[in-house]
């Protein structure tokens, strides 16, 4: 008796029923946007069981070679929360070592989901006040000299949870999880407004972005000729989706919605454009019925990711470990204080202190069992000092909703638990 079921006169398999879920699981998504059809077409593939953990792994083979490396099992650090198309994943701050943030935890902010761009068709056009208007592929920005350099990328937005609603539950990564620090690799845009021809009157560029909303931002012409960069790089690998593959414009310095994603196009002209994206958004209520308009650098900020909530430490001697950063240049010093800044000690800082990017600082402190806060403090070398949240009130407001870079820190109980300290 042959199976109904067969396929050119062959007993289907296993292999041809996950094939057909496959075909059928993706005529059923047709519908869906892509990147959500992506997901669900990956969550459709049959994951291998664990492994079991051997009792001595010294008795059996390991593992064989793979065509891309992952992390141990027993590594969790992911950024949160996810599945928004609209909205941010943040960085687990409190989960990484050194300054460099790996690609897939750097965190996402999004505005209309992640485009699915082809680099064989996708281009850069540069238009307005040129001589030459001009259109590049990423292989074609290839052909310019390029540079590589260590950048951090901080959201304007970073930190309003904690300042608006400061609770002790907060982690690194709630508190300041939208800013990541990469090694990104592009040509300068100074380069490619020399070869279109840029009109030395031209006062101001409009970036515009590949994706649905079409995010565009106005940017002073200075910047173009300053450090500005179009990147298609990031950690030695091209950019990954989230990171606005196939090319992304880099603003060293500059808060993130500036360094727009999937950039298709940069037009030269004497005035900003006004876009709803500094108008509506990213322009910074204050008191008295006035904004700010066009803050685009970051101030200089500090966080300390260890000891932090919701761990618990024990008596003795602990390193105060963090990260600081400063949209004007570098970090000169970072103090740490253990006594909710009555005292402050200037930390070590580990490695150099590079222009725009983060360093890691860190202090050795002797834990003796009674309740301290700690908290950190950071100058820049234009000699701008982190403010306290009061301080930050009182210039700017709490409604305020861009650039917040208050001192934070934790407090530590005399049974060792810690938990967020936000009133600095």
């Amino acid at each position: 008796m042959t199976d109904p079921e067969q396929k050119d006169g062959a007993a289907l398999t296993r292999r041809d029923l996950l094939l057909g879920a496959a075909v059928a699981g993706g005529a059923a998504l047709v519908g869906l946007p892509a990147v959500a059809r992506s997901q669900a077409q990956a969550l459709a593939h049959v994951v291998p069981p664990l492994v079991p953990i051997p009792e001595d792994a010294t008795k059996l083979l390991g593992a064989p070679t793979s065509p891309v490396g992952t992390r141990s099992r027993f590594v969790t650090a992911s950024r949160t929360p996810t599945g928004e198309v609209t909205g941010t994943s943040f960085t687990p701050l409190q989960d990484l070592t050194g300054t460099i943030t790996p690609s897939d935890l750097h965190f996402e902010r999004h505005h209309a989901g992640i485009p699915l761009l082809d680099p064989a068709r996708h281009t850069l056009t540069v238009h307005g006040m040129v001589e030459r208007p001009m259109s590049f592929t990423v292989e074609d920005l290839r052909r310019f000299p390029q540079v590589t350099r260590v950048y951090f990328v901080e959201c304007s937005g970073n930190g309003r949870g904690a300042y608006r609603d400061p609770k002790p539950d907060l982690t690194p990564q709630k508190i300041a999880g939208m800013t990541s620090n990469s090694e990104w690799t592009g040509v300068r845009v100074a380069d490619i407004m020399k070869e279109a021809g840029a009109r030395s009157e031209a006062q101001w560029f409009l970036a515009e972005g590949g994706d649905a909303c079409l995010l565009a931002r106005s940017i002073p012409m200075p910047k173009a000729y300053d450090d500005a960069l179009v990147v298609w790089a990031q950690n030695g690998e091209p950019l990954r989706p989230e990171q606005g593959y196939p090319m992304r414009l880099l603003l060293p310095g500059y808060e993130g919605n500036a360094n727009v994603k999937w950039l298709r196009r940069l037009e030269v002209g004497m005035r900003p454009w006004m876009t709803r994206w500094e108008t509506a958004k990213y322009t910074d209520p204050l008191p008295g019925g006035i904004a700010r308009q066009f803050s685009f650098e970051m101030d200089a900020k500090s966080v300390i990711t260890s000891p932090c909530a919701p761990r618990t430490i024990t008596k003795g001697w602990n390193p105060i470990s963090g990260l600081a950063w400063s949209g004007r240049g570098r970090i000169a010093k970072v103090e740490v204080s253990t006594d909710n800044g009555k005292n402050w000690h200037e930390a070590e800082l580990q490695g150099p202190s590079l222009p725009k990017a983060h360093v890691r600082f860190a202090y050795m402190w002797e834990w003796k069992g009674r309740e301290q806060v700690l908290l950190s403090r950071a100058t820049d070398e234009t000699g701008y000092v982190q403010p306290t949240r009061a301080k930050l009130i009182e210039v700017r407001g709490k409604g305020t909703d861009y650039h917040f870079n208050p001192i934070y820190g934790w407090r530590v109980a005399a049974d060792g638990a810690i938990t967020f300290h936000g009133e600095s």
